[in-house]
């Protein structure tokens, strides 16, 4: 375990998250995943984590098995074609996961998710969060679009606000 990230984790703590993401930009992100599920019959959730405490800090918990917890609470996965899929960004890490369904993760596979990542990571590195979030939104709606384009009614089976942990 990395005394620098527990320390990171503290001091950068909840607020932070509050504060790179206003509610206007929580607005404009809701709005990025309705345009992009207009486009095609998957569900994207964004969560985003200003820092890890308790039990998960400092039982050193990676930021991909955070976002497969995250995952499975927000029942990301309960989606009637199995094309579900979660972008969660840990911020005190400023990393960027995605996790996906089966059904559509078999046809991108993990490079491409990977790929959708590096080039969000690359925004927030130059400190343009709401730009790589709408960004990877974006990325994520054409990866869906191409593999579970729209067909007939289309219930939207999650909440597309983002979430603030």
């Amino acid at each position: 375990m990395s005394i620098k990230r527990i320390a990171r984790h503290l001091v950068q703590h909840h607020w932070r998250a509050k504060q790179i993401f206003p509610p206007k930009v929580l607005t404009r992100i809701e709005q990025a995943i309705r345009r992009g599920e207009a486009t095609h019959s998957g569900q994207v959730r964004f969560v985003v984590e200003g820092a890890l405490d308790g039990r998960p800090l400092f039982r050193n918990q990676p930021a991909r098995e955070r976002a497969l917890d995250v995952f499975s609470h927000l029942r990301v996965w309960d989606t009637a074609h199995n094309n579900g899929v979660l972008i969660y960004l840990l911020l005190a890490d400023r990393d960027v996961e995605i996790v996906a369904d089966r059904g559509i993760d078999a046809k991108v596979g993990t490079q491409g998710w990977e790929n959708i990542c590096r080039a969000m990571e690359a925004e927030f590195g130059s400190g343009q969060f709401e730009r790589g979030v709408i960004g990877g939104i974006e990325a994520v709606s054409r990866e869906l679009a191409q593999h579970f384009p729209p067909q007939g009614s289309r219930p939207n089976e999650l909440p597309d606000a983002p979430v603030v942990m």
